[in-house]
């Protein structure tokens, strides 16, 4: 019934546009063409307009490069052909009535420089996608900050700990977001449980070229997610180049390059990153070292016109290593103030370390024709292990007669030990085609996948916790005269396992674009996939539909309409319930998006301005409930679920101050499930629509940019973030599903504003003397960084404290402090 209802809105989308008057224009002309960069490949998303005009006209490029625009008839035309990542062009033309006008033109890349203060957040104004600036990427504030954090400031994104790249989007969770690079999906380990322990993200931000982002609603040639796709290629260097950073939390370098005829290019990167200055001042003290590496190459070949080769690799190590101490959190109101106290024994030590690489060809077999033929393989070996116990004390809190604070009565002692020795050594390999055909009607792609996955999981992992004999089993009662016997404390959370699973997935996609030769007032994009996974044995399929509409009004507006069916395939993580055991039964979870937007351009102090609304509803069926502690996430490993979610999501952004693009971004958002499960006695039970781990209520994200002083040699940046807490609670409440109803504890709302402070010691403008080495360099800048301005400590979880007497406390397990640091930049 739900796939026939939405075949049904298909149909009448479909029928709506051919039922449309289509305005013909007699004393107009046509302009079509392909922009490619120097080597000769088609550049998508490039912006042409007719910027002469009393009222401005344009389009985008397609995948492959091409265009076409109707313009007027009999008057001197200027055209500007713009891209974030290449230089503007422009062009003057004049055409006779019903004249058609073919180009063909190549752009040149532009030279990344800090003191450009990108435009970001620019969404094609033909499709659902925001276009967002590399250059906003390496410039945004914060701990994480990169890509990631750029996605993290638009609507309907969130995330609550600073100390992890992982996000949501519009109600789902960090499982359920596509990453791809250069066209091949990336994936992150799997046993990852903190912030802490998460490293570098893949992404690395100085060899980015194009980041294209979409929170719902997205095309049919992207996989099987169900909430949101992030698309990224790295650059293809024209010349010799390169970049170096140093900071208090790491390092980088950047080395870009090209062969004398152009044929070939490299592109390398490697970073490292030491988070031990911002970990040491987490409530939890001892020994933190935590040793964060990644090294990734780009080689490409152009053999001819039509033929290109690229190998894309990447190993990255991460090491985690912690010593524990001691730990004081105060956690209460002021008039009943709480002190948790703990004294460690133990440590923990984990490693992930994975190895990627893909070999792509692609051939141009004409100027509308393109095929591609890639093939990845991508290796993970993670293995975590610790034995850390506590003896710990929680007491009232309360002052001295000086106002400090000292230890009041003794609520409860006891200790606790947490043991794992998990390990797991993941292969994911793939090949993938993929075809596009510009045709006079459409352009048309579509594509096959076959994936191999082989997995073996190791899981051994379990928590003893004891409040002065609260947890203790009651030993056997003895005849008077004789001992009772020793009985061990009972342990509990065990998870023992043991699985190596070997499966095969196959995809296909076909989409095709339609313009109706409208000069792109109206555009349909219309596509569907199908999967098929051997391990459930499940088949999936999944049409989709974007429906583009700009109206011929004096002020330019733009409405969207996309509607959707979205299958998620199990990975592994999916199939492993709570306590280790493997359900390959599993079936994709899903999703009906249906997402209507619009985007209104206009001017403010005769500056550029844009405000876009979008909302949404996802009807969500077959889910796999979860819980998510800090950024590990457990499934029930059952489809036993139905939800939704329902949001709307505004962003304003442009010129607040001259010259530089600033925005704002307003969320709402709730999301529930209803969770079918079986009570003691066997009979059949529901939750009731209790609110899903993700459900963030409200969300305000603010980034400012401007520049300090005439010469703009200072810059500041401004990144803020408000939003209400996720729920919270007993985190064993799907082992006892009794307890979904009592989902109403939450977090504290999350506050944090991180600042940036630029100063430039040499650009490019500055001429210094041949002999001076400084003088081959482009900018040099140094940055002052502020992470956590105003000290607001926020929560990422509970560990929840019994005693005797019955009473549970609700520890919190806090994030940064107040943090700074400084770090220098250097282009050449």
């Amino acid at each position: 019934m739900k796939n026939r209802f939405l075949v049904f809105l298909s149909r009448m989308a479909v029928a709506f546009l051919l039922a449309a008057p289509l305005t013909s224009y007699a004393q107009n002309a046509q302009i079509e063409g392909f922009v490619t960069d120097e080597n000769g490949k088609g550049i998508p998303l490039v912006s042409v307009g007719v910027v002469n005009l009393e009222k401005p006209i344009g389009t985008s490029t397609a995948e492959n490069g091409f265009f076409s625009l109707s313009v007027p008839a009999g008057v001197e035309l200027e055209l500007l052909f713009s891209h974030t990542a290449y230089q503007a062009y422009k062009q003057k033309i004049k055409l006779q009535p019903n004249q058609k006008k073919k180009l063909q033109l190549s752009l040149q890349a532009a030279t990344v420089q800090m003191e450009e203060l990108a435009v970001q957040g620019e969404r094609q104004r033909n499709n659902t996608y925001v276009h967002l600036s590399p250059i906003a990427s390496q410039t945004i504030p914060g701990i994480t900050g990169g890509v990631e954090g750029l996605v993290m400031s638009l609507p309907g994104v969130n995330n609550n700990n600073e100390l992890s790249s992982q996000y949501s989007v519009r109600g789902g969770n960090f499982d359920e977001n596509l990453v791809y690079v250069n066209g091949v999906e990336i994936y992150r380990p799997f046993l990852t449980r903190s912030g802490e322990q998460e490293g570098l993200s893949f992404v690395n931000p100085d060899l980015v070229q194009t980041l294209t982002f979409s929170g719902g609603g997205f095309d049919a040639r992207y996989g099987d997610k169900m909430s949101s796709v992030l698309d990224i290629r790295y650059r293809q260097p024209q010349q010799f180049g390169g970049s170096v950073g140093l900071s208090f939390m790491g390092g980088h370098l950047h080395l870009e390059g090209t062969s004398k005829d152009k044929k070939f290019t490299f592109l390398t990167g490697l970073r490292q990153k030491n988070s031990q200055l911002v970990l040491k001042k987490l409530d939890k003290t001892g020994q933190y070292k935590p040793s964060f590496t990644d090294f990734q190459i780009l080689l490409a070949y152009q053999a001819d016109s039509k033929n290109k080769i690229e190998l894309l690799g990447n190993i990255a190590h991460n090491r985690y290593k912690f010593t524990p101490k001691s730990q004081q959190t105060k956690f209460g109101t002021s008039g009943n103030a709480k002190s948790f106290w703990v004294d460690f024994n133990g440590f923990e030590i984990d490693r992930f370390t994975t190895y990627f690489g893909a070999l792509a060809w692609t051939h141009q077999a004409s100027a509308n024709s393109r095929h591609s033929l890639t093939a990845s393989f991508f290796n993970t070996v993670e293995r975590e292990n610790f034995d850390i116990e506590g003896f710990y004390r929680l007491s009232e809190s309360m002052s001295d007669n000086n106002g400090h604070a000292v230890e009041g009565d003794v609520l409860g002692t006891g200790h606790y030990m947490d043991h794992a020795r998990n390990y797991l050594n993941g292969i994911i390999s793939s090949l993938d085609y993929q075809g596009r055909q510009q045709t006079s009607v459409a352009h048309v792609q579509w594509g096959f996948k076959y994936q191999y996955e082989d997995i073996i999981d190791h899981l051994d992992e379990w928590h003893m916790e004891d409040s002065a004999g609260y947890n203790l089993p009651q030993p056997p009662q003895s005849p008077p005269g004789i001992e009772s016997p020793l009985v061990a404390p009972a342990l509990q959370n065990v998870y023992k396992a043991d699985h190596h699973t070997v499966s095969h997935r196959f995809n296909a996609f076909a989409q095709a674009k339609f313009d109706f030769n409208t000069q792109e007032r109206y555009v349909l994009d219309a596509g569907i996939r199908f999967s098929y996974w051997t391990l459930n044995n499940e088949f999936t399929w999944s049409p989709r539909l974007n429906l583009n509409i700009k109206p011929d009004w004096k002020r330019e507006v733009h409405f969207r309409l996309a509607v959707g069916h979205y299958a998620q395939p199990p990975f592994y993580k999916e199939m492993r319930d709570l306590y280790g055991h493997l359900n390959k039964k599993v079936k994709a979870q899903k999703s009906i998006h249906a997402v209507f937007a619009s985007d209104l351009y206009f001017k403010i102090w005769d500056r550029p301005f844009k405000f876009t609304a979008e909302a949404y509803y996802k009807y969500l069926y077959d889910l796999n409930p979860y819980e998510i502690d800090n950024v590990r996430i457990r499934y029930m490993a059952n489809n036993n679920g139905k939800g939704y979610a329902a949001g709307v999501d505004l962003r304003l952004d442009g010129e607040f101050v001259q010259g530089v693009n600033s925005w704002v971004s307003l969320s709402f958002m709730n999301t529930r499930e209803n969770i079918t499960y079986y009570d003691a006695d066997g009979s059949k039970c529901q939750s009731g629509w209790v609110p899903r781990p993700t459900n963030q209520l409200f969300s305000l994200n603010l980034y400012v940019q401007d520049y300090l002083g005439k010469k703009k040699n200072f810059k500041l940046y401004l990144n803020a973030v408000y939003a209400t807490g996720l729920p919270s609670g007993d985190s064993k409440r799907l082992e006892d599903p009794s307890l979904l109803k009592g989902r109403k504890t939450r977090l504290p709302d999350y506050k944090r504003v991180d600042v940036g402070l630029s100063v430039l010691l040499k650009g490019q403008d500055r001429k210094l003397s041949p002999k001076n080495p400084l003088g081959y360099l482009k900018d040099i800048w140094l940055t002052l960084e502020l992470f956590n301005m105003f000290q607001m400590r926020n929560t990422i979880s509970y560990m929840w404290i019994p005693t005797v007497d019955g009473t549970s406390y609700a520890i919190p397990n806090t994030l940064t402090p107040l943090q700074v640091n400084l770090k220098l930049e250097i282009t050449f």
